[in-house]
C-alpha cells in the first residue's frame, strides 16, 4: 500500500541519517582516545589506574576503546540494515537511503 510503502521510505531514511550520526560519534570517540593517551606507551602506562592513584588520563583510553566498539558494532548492524532495504531494488527505497545518508552527513 501507498501507506506501507512511504513509512518504509521513512525508516530507511532515518535508519541512513542514524549510520551517518554513529560514524561521527566514533569519529569524536577515537578523537577523544588520542587526546587520553599517556605520553609514554609503556604497560605500565596503559593499565588501569591502582586504587590509589588518581591520575585522570590513565585508563581513560580504555573507557573509550570499548565505547568505540561499541559504535562500531552499532554501525555495521545499520550498515548491514540499510543494504538489505536497498537490496530489495526498490527507487523509492534507495532514494530514502541515498536522502538519509546525505540529510545525515550535512546535520
Amino acid at each position: 500500500s501507498l501507506a506501507g510503502m512511504a513509512l518504509s521510505v521513512v525508516v530507511v531514511l532515518l535508519l541512513s541519517m542514524l549510520y551517518e550520526a554513529v560514524k561521527m560519534g566514533k569519529a569524536v570517540l577515537l578523537r577523544r582516545a588520542l587526546l587520553a593517551l599517556p605520553h609514554s606507551l609503556s604497560q605500565e602506562a596503559l593499565v588501569e589506574p591502582e586504587d590509589g592513584d588518581t591520575s585522570p588520563t590513565q585508563g581513560r583510553w580504555f573507557r573509550y576503546h570499548v565505547g568505540q566498539t561499541l559504535f562500531h558494532v552499532v554501525q555495521v548492524v545499520l550498515g548491514y540494515m540499510v543494504m538489505l532495504a536497498v537490496m530489495s531494488y526498490n527507487a523509492w527505497i534507495f532514494l530514502g537511503a541515498i536522502t538519509g545518508s546525505t540529510l545525515g552527513y550535512f546535520v
